[in-house]
């Protein structure tokens, strides 16, 4: 089970108190982990350390723009400071900004989102990879969808009126393949990148919508009959970020129920 243990490394979480960022933060304190808690929302990241360390965890709160350069190379230069490295990067925050169907984008809705889901993940990931080659060692995981394993089965949405948004599907495809670069290019260098692809998520669907078309249609047409909670993303983040999966890189980790195997 040691090979399971976090004690000892340094993982940053970026939008390490949302609706993915909160449970795979507890998870990777309770594994061992310094759990670097970092995004826009300072506050937040402070008292989710806060609740964290009052439990005899390990938690810091740091703030993270991923649309400015400059907030990026900050945090990087900061943590190398405080923590002389940087075991495990989890890119988990995402703009949900703009998100639209095709007729209803905008150049400038579509740039300002991809400011943080293309650009702001390029730059965090290139400052941390230089700090993980000087250390011969590093890992990083990306937090996908299982969009970026199929395409959006729309009718499953019914007459709800919600949809799956154009950008979603294209920022986490192209997620997967930035996986398997980074991964084929640093292997040399003692560097893993990973994605964990995570199914419909009950904590966030079913407050928001209750047992609608939607909801009843996603859980049928699942395997396993429901969505995620929040147990379910903690045991494959603690396994990616652990050296229990030392030999696994440039791979899409489907945590889904069952979504994707039709």
């Amino acid at each position: 089970m040691q090979r399971f243990s976090l004690q000892g490394k340094v993982v940053l979480i970026t939008g390490g108190t949302g609706l993915f960022g909160k449970p795979m933060s507890i998870a990777l304190a309770h594994a061992g982990a310094k759990v670097i808690i970092a995004s826009r929302s300072l506050g937040s990241c402070q008292s989710l350390a806060e609740e964290l360390n009052a439990a005899g965890y390990a938690a810091y709160a740091y703030s993270l723009d991923l649309s400015d350069e400059n907030s990026i190379k900050s945090l990087v230069q900061q943590l190398i400071s405080d923590f002389g490295k940087v075991d495990v990067l989890i890119n988990n925050a995402v703009s949900r900004e703009g998100i639209k169907n095709l007729a209803e984008q905008t150049k400038a809705d579509w740039e300002q989102a991809q400011q943080i889901n293309s650009t702001g993940l390029m730059l965090i990931t290139q400052a941390v990879v230089a700090q993980m080659q000087l250390q011969k060692s590093g890992n990083i995981i990306n937090i996908g969808s299982i969009q970026a394993a199929v395409g959006p089965n729309f009718p499953v949405y019914g007459n709800t009126g919600m949809s799956s948004p154009l950008n979603y599907t294209y920022d986490k495809w192209a997620m997967v393949g930035f996986t398997k670069w980074i991964a084929n290019y640093y292997g040399k260098d003692g560097i893993r990148c990973n994605c964990l692809s995570p199914g419909g998520y009950g904590p966030g669907v079913q407050e928001s919508y209750g047992e609608n078309e939607f909801v009843t249609n996603y859980k049928r047409l699942t395997p396993l009959g429901r969505f995620a909670e929040d147990e379910d993303i903690a045991g494959p983040i603690v396994f990616l970020a652990s050296d229990a999966s030392s030999f696994i890189t440039g791979h899409n980790l489907l945590v889904d129920g069952g979504w994707t195997s039709w």
